[in-house]
């Protein structure tokens, strides 16, 4: 169903988790004690610099709520994933009305199988009612859920804030940040771990 392998690592999570625990109990002291157990860890990470993002997709669901701030995220997104090397044709752009409505719509992307990765952009900044708690978490819930039901890394690059200084302040780093993300776990992620 999508475009790169995975495997159950909870299990080898756990015995390897049991093997340093052992080895950590029962072994050398002191600095000796200290290099044997960096030895038996197993590092998994996309380096920025090794990746080769020409065969990823990626799909990118926008809010147009505070459409001044998700605009700018958006076109700072696209740009770093292009400076990255994620081809133009390799990238799907929808757009929806507000932070509640990106999740159900990542869904429906996420549903497809045809994205190596998938990024949240909005802007919800705080007004003078809990109405900003409530769209802030049940956006960020919702866009959790997603990733972990599907399997697919869901970059949440949705900028809360207390006001719109602050989401100016963000958005371009923010957009930048999200492209960054995307492209390291989808490496990540074809990774056999």
């Amino acid at each position: 169903m999508r475009p790169y392998k995975t495997k159950d690592v909870t299990p080898a999570l756990a015995a390897s988790a049991q093997s340093v625990s052992t080895k950590i109990k029962s072994k050398k002291s002191g600095s000796e004690k200290g290099a044997s157990q960096k030895k038996n860890i197993t590092h998994f990470s996309a380096n920025k610099s090794s990746v080769h993002a020409k065969h990823f997709k990626i799909g990118i669901v926008q809010s147009r709520f505070n459409d001044s701030i998700t605009n700018a995220l958006r076109e700072a997104c696209l740009g770093e994933l292009i400076r990255l090397g994620v081809l133009a044709k390799h990238i799907t752009l929808v757009q929806v009305p507000g932070a509640l409505e990106i999740a159900i719509t990542l869904q429906t992307l996420a549903t497809r199988g045809e994205f190596d990765a998938l990024i949240a952009l909005g802007c919800v900044i705080r007004g003078e009612t809990y109405h900003f708690e409530l769209v802030s978490n049940e956006s960020a819930a919702g866009i959790n859920r997603v990733s972990l039901d599907h399997e697919i890394p869901i970059i949440n690059a949705v900028i809360t804030t207390e006001n719109l200084v602050q989401a100016l302040a963000r958005q371009e780093e923010k957009g930048r940040d999200a492209a960054q993300a995307a492209v390291e776990m989808s490496h990540l992620l074809e990774i056999d771990l």
